[in-house]
């Protein structure tokens, strides 16, 4: 076969492929499912959802990019958990609806890739999204990550690493982590790093404590650094899947280093919010809406 009819063959690169057409989801929301992002080698197109003010007034809206959870190996790039899957209308479309649009990417899981993939796919729909953007009226400076989960482990790496020099794209101005793992190389409840059969070693390819450097290099707290941008950390004192102490080891790193950070726990929560009350879910999402609005308005 020809370079030329391979050419032909493949489909347009994400970077230049037409967008699909918008559905209507929800008065004054408009949604664009399953655009292609990335094409990694040997790997499944990427795709993402976007979620759009109506006719933003006063030109490009800001962003949220979410990154969903599922212990880095299954999930679903457009649920933010359990608790808030019935709701009508959906969390997306009530954060469009604020003005403000939501992009929820793929990434490459456990059994697909090992860390960093993970994570350079984020970086990678961050830079579509940036090359994309006077098309879709977002502002990618105006960009605040928001992870459940193991995607909350994600959009805290890429939220403390995006200025590094390695990595080009716009950084995130803010993060909204909701019971994240941060450290994979400390011993917690019901966690061993030596332990190979854990959603860890999964990521990692290995036993945390067999790859220490790569362990080291996948935990947010070691990225901790005063040029972090502002960090909302929620957690449930009864997490019995990632322990509260995840979020208040990154919360402590955050404050030696200077950066700003609010840790908020909350009483009597499980993992994704079990055991809480409908009305704090709708409390813990509000007050997280809200600490995006503070920072991209």
């Amino acid at each position: 076969m020809s370079a030329a009819l391979r050419a032909l063959i493949a489909a347009p690169a994400p970077e230049v492929a037409p967008l699909p057409p918008a559905a209507h989801c929800a008065p004054g929301v408009r949604l664009l499912r399953g655009v292609p992002y990335a094409v990694p080698a040997g790997a499944r197109p990427l795709e993402l959802d976007l979620w759009l003010p109506e006719e933003p007034a006063g030109g490009p809206v800001p962003l949220v990019l979410y990154v969903h959870g599922g212990a880095w190996r299954i999930g679903r790039r457009d649920d933010m958990g359990m608790r808030l899957r019935d709701w009508e209308p959906g969390p997306f479309a009530r954060i469009a609806a604020a003005g403000i649009a939501v992009a929820c990417a793929d990434y490459r899981l456990s059994g697909e890739a090992h860390f960093p993939a993970p994570l350079d796919d984020l970086r990678a729909a961050l830079r579509w999204l940036a090359l994309r953007s006077a098309e879709l009226g977002i502002d990618t400076a105006r960009t605040v990550v928001w992870g459940e989960s193991a995607g909350g482990h994600l959009a805290s790496l890429l939220a403390l690493t995006a200025s590094a020099p390695r990595h080009a794209g716009p950084a995130p101005a803010g993060a909204v982590i909701w019971y994240g793992p941060s450290d994979l190389t400390t011993a917690r409840r019901g966690w061993d790093p030596h332990d190979a059969a854990t959603p860890e070693a999964a990521l990692l390819g290995a036993a945390p404590a067999t790859v220490p450097g790569l362990a080291r290099a996948a935990s947010p707290v070691t990225h901790a650094h005063a040029g972090a941008p502002p960090f909302l950390l929620v957690h449930g004192d009864e997490d019995t899947m990632v322990a509260d102490g995840h979020s208040h080891a990154l919360a402590a790193r955050l404050e030696a280093a200077r950066a700003s950070v609010d840790l908020w726990t909350v009483p009597g929560a499980d993992h994704g919010w079990y055991g809480a009350s409908d009305e704090q879910v709708t409390e813990i999402f509000t007050r997280s809406l809200a600490f995006v609005e503070r920072l991209v308005r």
